[in-house]
């Protein structure tokens, strides 16, 4: 089958230290064009990705060699732009969150449903088969019944001028680094689940966002999710899946470098085991994944509504301190 051609509104870092190179890398995609506002910015990330330079996002939208779009906007850009890339009848990879509003996340995933496209947001590590022999090993019983999840991501203090500390832009540390401990709750006990209570700390330049929380959810039946996230903290990206007979640890549970061989350490009462997996490449298969929704017309996906209602649930229930 031919590739699914992709073309990408904005320059965002990560867009051009990750998604670009995998987008070029994947024999299921095809890299054909970047588009920014600065027509020079354009041509600069165009030339390192092998791609043609579009000004103006509308423009590429516009463009008749265009299948998808990969969108690494700010968080508030999403919305516009997603809702604009599906009218145009263009499959969408958007960056987290979808957006920052439940009602538009429900209106987005209606509207790619109704027309038949892919809406995918680019959450890379549910991806990782590491998360799927944690899942398998639950159950098969390896820590009994689940009673508990304890999840992290947290990075260190960024500087000042960074746009998650912008309002406008829908910054803060619950729309950035909060999406991954909630989407690991999503993934892990599955849903619906609920919002118990929740702080934010405010903080960043005139502590115009938060810059760090709490949260703990829960399911129908009782198993807690306990969730911490910042901006201005010490790295950490684990979890820990509590049972009544064990508990397993996956570190570097976000984020992993595709060379990383993951360690799964499950902890029960006749001793410790270490789980070493073969190392992957999460973003390749984010991509992949992406490719075969677009080929394949595949629903969108329904954690993405799930988790707009538990980061909403968050915001409005949370302690601002």
């Amino acid at each position: 089958m031919d590739p699914v051609r992709i073309g990408v509104l904005g320059c965002a870092e990560f867009a051009r230290r990750r998604m670009l190179p995998a987008f070029r890398a994947c024999p299921d995609t095809e890299l054909v064009a970047v588009a920014s506002r600065d027509a020079a910015k354009a041509r600069t990330v165009a030339a390192e990705a092998g791609c043609l330079p579009v000004t103006g996002y509308g423009a590429l939208l516009e463009r008749d060699d265009i299948d998808a779009v990969y969108v690494p906007l700010p968080a508030a850009l999403h919305a516009p732009w997603v809702e604009a890339a599906l009218r145009a009848g263009r499959h969408v990879l958007a960056e987290k969150p979808l957006t920052t509003d439940p009602v538009a996340t429900r209106t987005l995933t209606a509207l790619a449903g109704s027309a038949g496209l892919a809406l995918r947001e680019n959450v890379l590590f549910v991806h990782h088969p590491q998360h799927a022999e944690v899942l398998r090993l639950v159950a098969d019983g390896a820590i009994g019944e689940p009673r508990s999840l304890h999840a992290a991501f947290t990075v260190p203090r960024l500087p000042d001028d960074d746009i998650r500390h912008d309002p406008a832009l829908g910054g803060g540390a619950l729309f950035d680094t909060g999406v991954y401990p909630v989407r690991a709750a999503l993934h892990l006990l599955g849903g619906p689940l609920e919002t118990a209570g929740a702080v934010l700390r405010r903080g960043g330049p005139g502590r115009a966002v938060d810059i760090g929380g709490t949260a703990l959810l829960h399911t129908r039946d009782g198993v807690g999710a306990q969730l911490s996230f910042g901006l201005d903290h010490a790295y950490r990206s684990r979890y820990e899946f509590r049972g009544s007979e064990g508990c397993i640890t996956v570190d570097r549970a976000f984020t992993p470098p595709a060379d990383h061989r993951p360690r799964i350490l499950l902890e029960r009462r006749a001793g410790t085991e270490e789980i070493v997996l073969p190392a992957d490449d999460q973003v390749a298969r984010a991509v992949s994944a992406f490719a075969e929704a677009v080929r394949t017309g595949a629903a969108t996906d329904p954690a993405v509504p799930w988790q707009a209602e538990l980061l909403d649930g968050i915001r409005r229930r949370a302690v601002v301190v």
